[in-house]
């Protein structure tokens, strides 16, 4: 059995990280830089900077603070936020990132992930998504994407859309969960099963996590391929050792380097 990955979130904003409860009511929590080198050396198997205000702005991620992130950690990095084109998406590379995120872009223009994957191969591409539950006809599944930081909803069933972009070349697929995100309440399991079982690509899930147990439970009965944790560290309730020490115990795979 692969080995299930633990991803510290960085969610940055004027160039703070910074964590809100669905997408809201955000609180400063740090420096970039400084946060990433602890999740880095403290055993993390990737890291993923989101530069969360950039597409509702409208305005290119930085990547200046891309740059600067990637120079001082040692593990995979994905970045997403005001990608707009191939060109942004190279620049991102150059930077110093393995990853792209694309969101919102993608559902403007789902070409972007066919290009991209093209580009750089379909591992480079990692789909985000931003489900809620709804009872939009138009959505079979029960959840709904939305865009632009939870500003929109598209009318587009999650399910689907994954399917879609995974033909497309997205070579994997967040999902984080309106419902669930800062929440620290667990996981949105339902979601994140259903995309799980429809994809042939990983499944990252996101939003909710606040005990280590969380994770145990969303690879167990999700199927997630790697799980993000933000606020259950980023306040110094658990770290991620710990969090590696609960899996371990309950004989979920897990990388362990300290």
């Amino acid at each position: 059995m692969l080995t299930k990955r633990v991803i510290p979130c960085l969610d940055v904003r004027s160039g703070r990280v910074t964590k809100g409860v669905k997408f809201k009511n955000n609180i400063d929590l740090g420096d970039p830089v400084e946060m990433a080198v602890r999740y880095s050396d403290g055993g993390a198997d990737e890291l993923v900077f989101y530069d969360i205000t950039a597409s509702a702005e409208r305005r290119p991620i930085d990547i200046g603070m891309v740059e600067s992130v990637a120079k001082a950690i040692r593990i995979p990095f994905a970045v997403g936020g005001g990608i707009s084109c191939v060109a942004d998406m190279e620049r991102v590379i150059l930077a110093g990132a393995e990853k792209i995120s694309v969101n919102s872009l993608a559902v403007r223009n789902p070409g972007i992930i066919a290009e991209g994957a093209k580009a750089f191969g379909r591992q480079c591409i990692v789909l985000g998504m931003d489900p809620v539950k709804s009872e939009n006809p138009a959505c079979p599944s029960g959840y709904e994407i939305t865009t632009r930081g939870f500003r929109e909803f598209t009318g587009m069933d999650a399910v689907e859309w994954a399917k879609r972009a995974a033909d497309l070349g997205a070579g994997e697929i967040v999902v984080n969960s309106v419902d669930a995100d800062g929440t620290r309440a667990g996981f949105e399991l339902t979601i994140t099963k259903m995309i799980a079982d429809s994809v042939g690509v990983p499944v990252v899930a996101s939003g909710g996590a606040g005990r280590p147990e969380h994770l145990v439970t969303v690879f167990r009965d999700a199927d997630a391929d790697a799980a993000i944790v933000a606020g259950m560290i980023h306040t110094g309730d658990y770290t991620i050792a710990q969090i590696k020490d609960v899996m371990h115990a309950s004989g979920v795979p897990t990388r362990i380097t300290f």
